[in-house]
């Protein structure tokens, strides 16, 4: 399945085209924004996505160790999206920032739930 977002359009908006579709982003949009795993990807490359994000510069995967508030559900997807997240964040935000190779996806509403807060 292939998803393409459309957000608001403003006089400050960049667009990013990739393939035949195209998105736009508002300068003033980035702060809503999380990165997580998209549902449908493997878990090995949850795995890879989240190896990698936890070993870049400015990313702290301490929450999804054991005991940290985000550590439960223990599920490749959970502790991804976590990292993922964390990665989107250091990065800048940008909308490739949360490609992994077409297993992130860009959401606008909050994936925090309990103790465990997702960084904005």
């Amino acid at each position: 399945m292939l998803c393409f977002f459309v957000f608001a359009v403003s006089a400050g908006s960049r667009s990013y085209g990739y393939g035949g579709g195209q998105y736009q982003i508002r300068g003033d949009d980035v702060q809503g924004r999380w990165c997580i795993a998209k549902p449908s990807a493997y878990n090995f490359e949850l795995l890879r996505n989240l190896d990698y994000s936890c070993g870049q510069n400015g990313v702290e995967c301490r929450q999804i160790q054991p005991g940290g508030s985000c550590f439960r559900p223990d599920t490749a997807f959970g502790h991804a999206s976590y990292a993922m997240n964390l990665f989107f964040k250091a990065a800048g935000k940008h909308p490739w920032d949360c490609h992994f190779n077409g297993t992130g996806i860009v959401v606008t509403q909050d994936p925090s739930f309990g103790a465990c807060t997702y960084p904005l």
